[in-house]
Parts: C-alpha cells; sequence; structure tokens
C-alpha cells in the first residue's frame, strides 16, 4: 500500500512538472493584439454605447468618431444611425436610446423615428 501511495506522489510530480514545463516553455501563450472589429456584435454595441454616453458628457464630436473608428466601420454617422434606429425599433433601454440619439444628432443623423427621444437630456442634468 505504501508502495502505491509513493508511486502515486511521485507519478503526479512529474505530471505536474511536466505540464508546467510545456505549459511555460515549450507551448507557452502567445497574446495577440486582435482588432475591435473582430468583437460580437454585443460587445460592439455596449462599446458605442460607452462612446455615446462619453459624447453626452464632453460634447466632443471628433473624439467619438476617431473612437467609433476602431471598430471598422466605413461610415461611423451611418453606423451609429443604423445603431439607434435598430434599438428603437427593438424597444431597449430608454436611457441607452437616449444617448444614441444625442450622438445621433451630434453626427447629423437625426431621423424621424428618433425625433421623440431628441429633446430628452441623456445625461440627467436641468438644460
Amino acid at each position: 500500500m505504501i508502495r502505491f501511495l509513493i508511486s502515486l506522489i511521485i507519478g503526479g510530480l512529474v505530471g505536474l512538472g511536466g505540464g508546467l514545463v510545456y505549459g511555460w516553455v515549450i507551448d507557452k501563450a502567445e497574446y495577440i493584439d486582435s482588432p475591435m472589429s473582430g468583437l460580437a456584435q454585443s460587445y460592439q454595441n455596449d462599446y458605442t454605447l460607452m462612446i455615446a454616453a462619453g459624447y453626452a458628457v464632453d460634447q466632443d464630436v471628433d473624439a467619438a468618431i476617431d473612437r467609433l473608428r476602431r471598430l471598422g466601420m466605413d461610415n461611423v454617422p451611418i453606423y451609429v444611425q443604423e445603431m439607434t434606429e435598430r434599438y428603437i425599433t427593438n424597444s431597449g433601454d430608454i436611457e441607452d436610446i437616449r444617448l444614441l440619439v444625442a450622438l445621433s444628432e451630434g453626427l447629423g443623423r437625426l431621423t424621424p423615428p428618433m425625433e421623440r427621444f431628441r429633446q430628452l437630456n441623456p445625461t440627467g442634468d436641468s438644460p
């Protein structure tokens, strides 16, 4: 019985050591900078909402466009417009819609479906 336990411990240590050597030396992980355009659509939507929230605070259209270009969109204003209309059509969260409408309006892409959300202040501050 003792011989079995000793063999089991030695085998576990050899296996653990071999696994560590393999994982850290032979086939270690490689970190690759993936483009943001490779994100899943839900994460791209979340990122766009974060940019819209930032725009509601600083009102800097150029910074918002630069940040959204990282998603690899050909035309940022049309992308924001389409996303805003999709959120309106799918009855998305009202605060998200307000933020997107403010950004879309800042980009010059205000459409009739967005009009009823236009007057609403996305930051919650008094006008």
